[in-house]
């Protein structure tokens, strides 16, 4: 697959239970943020779905449109049943897992999203972006800083 571009974007599911969620939101500013980072969002939380089932079929059909899936862990706790369905469905389909850890907060990723996640960061925009092109396009993503300074 070619890298991302704004004729090529990524395609990304950020798991979500079909309510607002701070986390779900914040992903996308992060992204949003990043210098040259192409998305397609496959997720949709507006949807209205009428009972479990129909919402396990929904979240099936999003990931399926996907490259991805974006795990925030701080989501794990409250929507457990859901993020559960979530990361089994992406390694069922063979889509990568990204977990984020916990959004300010140090606190131990769950261990069943440790051990289902293909690579677990940091909340930070370089982080996130370069997870995804690493495990969506197996793209290299080694970048070095420059610092210019002035020698008197």
């Amino acid at each position: 697959m070619s890298g991302i571009s704004q004729q090529n974007p990524v395609r990304l599911f950020v798991s979500h239970c079909f309510e607002p969620a701070e986390d779900y939101d914040r992903v996308f500013e992060y992204l949003e943020s990043s210098h040259n980072f192409y998305y397609k969002n496959c997720s949709r939380p507006d949807l209205k779905v009428t009972d479990r089932e129909a919402m396990k079929e929904e979240i099936r059909k999003q990931i399926m449109l996907s490259e991805i899936v974006i795990v925030p862990s701080g989501l794990y706790d409250r929507y457990r049943e859901v993020i559960d369905f979530t990361v089994a469905c992406a390694k069922g389909l063979e889509k990568p897992v990204v977990v984020l850890e916990s959004f300010g907060v140090k606190q131990k990723i769950p261990v069943q999203l440790e051990a289902l996640g293909d690579e677990i960061i940091e909340w930070n925009e370089r982080s996130i972006a370069d997870a995804i092109r690493r495990q969506a396009r197996h793209e290299e993503t080694a970048r070095w800083d420059v610092i210019d300074f002035k020698m008197d």
